[in-house]
């Protein structure tokens, strides 16, 4: 397993690693196909634990073919950092799609920390694998915005990949912040180039720049230390 810890004395974030899939060419803009890496966090808090994104969903033959993924269990990567599925208590889910959202029905009666564009988009059908989405025991707690979930945690919406998708920030204890941003970038160096170019935006370096996504000036306002990305290994920093 990949892994990489981020502490401080009260807030941990665990990089869980739960498995690949294969982009096909036809979706990575190349001649040749991609095998990216399915990655999840946990955040550890003074309030609990937050499980953010849980996998690759099974139960669908047409994506399996399509993707060819490679699965580690949610509970194995959970157990390798110390934890276990009873210790979460609310899950996030940077948007629903079925590489995000395999481990959810595993995680039965926990809440689901959702954007309610995005789920009602998901219930409409053929948008992911239906079965991850209203399974029993299925709690969701709908969003529409930002919100502050715990103390020094914040859900922002960081559309783009989806209309309703949203990433999570969080400050630790010594005041730096790490922000898990899920597929708003597939990559730290797209995420890097939307940075250099909103950053010369606002030095006043004359037209033409490249257009930013505008959510990452809100991002920017926390002065993020790393920003972490669910199918790269990189990281970004400053």
């Amino acid at each position: 397993m990949t892994q990489r810890t981020h502490t401080t004395a009260t807030v941990t974030v665990h990089r869980l690693d739960l498995g690949s899939f294969v982009r096909p060419a036809s979706e990575t803009g190349g001649p040749h196909p991609r095998v990216e890496p399915v990655l999840a966090y946990l955040v550890e808090h003074e309030r609990g634990r937050i499980l953010f994104d849980t996998g690759i969903g099974a139960g669908d033959s047409g994506a399996e073919a399509h993707y060819r993924p490679r699965r580690r269990p949610l509970q194995g990567a959970l157990a390798a950092v110390g934890a276990a599925l009873e210790d979460v208590d609310l899950v996030v889910n940077c948007h629903l799609h079925f590489d995000h959202i395999g481990g959810n029905p595993l995680l039965a009666g926990v809440p689901i920390v959702v954007q309610e564009s995005e789920l009602a988009v998901a219930r409409r059908g053929g948008y992911t694998i239906d079965a991850l989405v209203d399974f029993p025991g299925a709690v969701y707690e709908e969003l529409a915005g930002e919100a502050e979930l715990w103390p020094g945690v914040w859900i922002v919406p960081t559309p783009g990949h989806t209309d309703g998708h949203q990433s999570l920030v969080v400050r630790q204890g010594d005041g730096t912040v790490v922000v898990l941003a899920g597929q708003a970038h597939d990559f730290a160096s797209h995420y890097a180039s939307d940075e250099l170019a909103r950053r010369a935006a606002l030095d006043g370096v004359a037209q033409p720049l490249p257009p930013y996504r505008p959510w990452l000036d809100r991002l920017a306002a926390f002065d993020p230390a790393r920003v972490c990305f669910a199918h790269d290994f990189s990281v970004w920093e400053p």
